[in-house]
């Protein structure tokens, strides 16, 4: 029995995904609203390790009131920020989400490889957010308005953060030539 035939409808629906790509993206990729929900999941995630560790860690070492020059830089701001960038670099080098995007089954992707690189992560992870962040946040909004809903820490990175049970699907359409 020949498997390599192909249904008639098969091209009519290649012909479909292929021209409703963009919309169908906008499906696929998760949103701004799910982002954000994960993004406080993850903030309480390191307001609960700051708070396990780091506050007794500096009251043992008696640096609760270190500070170098002014009091942004103190020792509580310092080590705090340690714990942001770590999680989100270790969480997305390992998992490709952090416990927040697990939890609502969306992950990172990068659309130069199948896996994502050290650089993307860093980009995308310190640099990306620490501007996004700079800004008082305001460029996260840009997530509602992409094709892909990738903010600037994605543009970034060439990354963007897809709904985990869509990823066989966009793997397809992105794969897919260009040819019909």
């Amino acid at each position: 029995m020949d498997t390599t035939n192909q249904h008639p409808n098969d091209d009519r629906l290649s012909s479909i995904v292929h021209n409703q790509k963009d919309d169908l993206q906008k499906l696929l990729y998760a949103g701004f609203g799910s982002r954000f929900a994960a993004y406080i999941i993850d903030l309480l995630v390191i307001w609960s390790l700051n708070t396990i560790v780091t506050r007794p860690l500096l009251r043992l070492l008696n640096l609760e009131e270190a500070q170098l020059w002014v009091p942004m830089f103190s020792g509580h701001n310092i080590t705090t920020s340690i714990i942001f960038f770590v999680y989100f670099i270790l969480m997305t080098k390992i998992f490709r989400a952090t416990l927040g995007k697990m939890i609502f089954g969306l992950s990172v992707v990068s659309f130069k490889d199948d896996t994502l690189t050290n650089g993307q992560i860093i980009f995308r992870e310190c640099i990306g957010r620490y501007i996004s962040m700079a800004v008082l946040g305001i460029p996260y909004l840009v997530v509602a308005f992409t094709k892909r809903h990738q903010g600037i820490h994605d543009l970034f990175a060439d990354t963007s953060v897809i709904k985990n049970k869509f990823s066989k699907l966009n793997h397809t359409i992105e794969r897919r030539p260009e040819t019909v």
